[in-house]
């Protein structure tokens, strides 16, 4: 069984930029739609950007739209989250998911595998 490792996080200051990668290993990458969400201090769980098997559809969050983007390399079973002009409420634990069963999907039931995830703090 294979693994998700999500990697990248760490402290910046309003209006700047980190990227996250989710690297995957043991399975078949290239027929996963990957998901990532994150969950901030006291909040629920919430999707932030997915990106679909090909990579032809890319989806986001309404909060995160222009900000953000996601992309995938297959070849290297990698894919990112390239996070600019980030705010204090950026500030999650961010992970990544994969899913099977769906072509999009916002929802954490649409994925079947779950990284650990990495902690992104933005300061004010």
């Amino acid at each position: 069984q294979g693994q998700l490792i999500e990697s990248g996080g760490g402290l910046v200051q309003t209006g700047g930029s980190l990227r996250l990668s989710c690297a995957a290993s043991g399975r078949t990458f290239s027929s996963y739609t990957i998901g990532w969400f994150r969950q901030g201090p006291e909040k629920e769980r919430e999707f932030v950007a997915g990106i679909t098997r090909g990579g032809t559809t890319r989806y986001y969050a309404d909060s995160v739209k222009g900000r953000f983007a996601i992309s995938r390399d297959n070849a290297k079973n990698t894919v990112y989250l390239q996070m600019n002009s980030l705010k204090p409420e950026d500030t999650a634990v961010y992970s990544c998911a994969a899913g099977i069963r769906i072509y999009t999907g916002r929802y954490t039931s649409d994925f079947d595998y779950w990284g650990q995830g990495t902690q992104v703090t933005v300061s004010s």
